[in-house]
This record gives C-alpha cells, sequence and structure tokens, in this order.
C-alpha cells in the first residue's frame, strides 16, 4: 500500500484454492522478490470466499505447497465471510478500477485486462493487470493425511481466520 501499486490477477478458470496460491506465486516472482529481496515472510490479506475459505483444507495444503516452493513464510490474515468490504486494499484499488472499466463491456479477458490495468489517480496509483489463462480443477480433495501431519501453525488469537505456512526447510531448522 505504501508503494502505491495494485496487482490484479484474471483467472480465465475457476476460484479454487489452486488459482488463489498461484496467484501469490505469479506475483511474487513478477513483482514481490524484486520489490522485497529481503523479505522473509508474505502476509497476504485474503477475504475468506472463493479458493480462500477458512474451511477449506485444500487451500491449506495448497498454501504450506507454496511456501515450501518459495522458501517463504505465509501469513494469512482472513477476513470473515461478509467482511471484505473492511479490506483496506479494497477500498484503496476497488474503486479506481471500477471507474477504468465504467461502461464498458467485457467480450473477452484481454479487454478487461487492458482497462483494469490503466486504473491509476493523480496521487500515483498504478495497477498491475495480468491474465492467468490456466485451467484449475474444482472438486479436489486434500490429502488423506494432510489434517493430521498439518504443517500449518495457528495463532492464538482468533486461529480460524489467522495462521502461518512455514516453509519445511525452516521448520525442520526449528526457526519460527
Amino acid at each position: 500500500m505504501r508503494r502505491n501499486f495494485g496487482y490484479i490477477t484474471l483467472g480465465v478458470s475457476n476460484d479454487t484454492s489452486e488459482f488463489a496460491c498461484e496467484c501469490v506465486s505469479k506475483w511474487w516472482f513478477e513483482h514481490g522478490k524484486a520489490e522485497y529481496p529481503n523479505s522473509k515472510k508474505l502476509p497476504p490479506l485474503c477475504d475468506c470466499g472463493g479458493g480462500d475459505n477458512a474451511r477449506y483444507y485444500i487451500f491449506k495444503e495448497d498454501l504450506q505447497k507454496l511456501s515450501d516452493e518459495l522458501n517463504i513464510e505465509i501469513r494469512i490474515a482472513l477476513f470473515p465471510p461478509y467482511t471484505s468490504e473492511y479490506n483496506p486494499i479494497e477500498h484503496r484499488l476497488s474503486p479506481h478500477i471500477a471507474r477504468a472499466c465504467k461502461g464498458a463491456i467485457f467480450k473477452t479477458v484481454d479487454i478487461a485486462d487492458d482497462l483494469i490495468g490503466r486504473a491509476s489517480t493523480s496521487k500515483g496509483l498504478k495497477v498491475f493487470s495480468s491474465v492467468l489463462d490456466k485451467t484449475f480443477e474444482t472438486g479436489r480433495k486434500y490429502a488423506d493425511d494432510f489434517k493430521e501431519n498439518m504443517k500449518i501453525k495457528f495463532d492464538d488469537f482468533l486461529p480460524k481466520w489467522n495462521y502461518v505456512a512455514v516453509p519445511d526447510r525452516i521448520q525442520r531448522l526449528g526457526y519460527n
């Protein structure tokens, strides 16, 4: 938010946990890694709808895989259902995207991508938009032993909404 940048990934498939994690991965490799080269943690704010739903263990499993792949701690802070309007990112970004897209008919995802990428403000907000052209399978199930062997660390305060995926390598070393 301090950098006044927004990142939107449009999907052409289903809103699944795999899609949510792939969006984070895409952002990390295209923007985050360069902008935050010394970062050891990612703190995404999630809306708890669709693929990142707090009840879905498949999201936690995919999140753990992403944390292992990136070798970075991912701290999830979920907004409870029907409260995403309190997400500060939505307040800073959504009105400007809506204005940039006003009156447009999205006949293709490329039209939406182009218009969203044009969203800006007089104070310098810049929006980066991209398309994730991949099909994501719905109905995937988490591994049979995932719940018993889950490495996700739940916070003491509101554990349903706040938790951390720590990379396996860091867990083995005993760091937190």
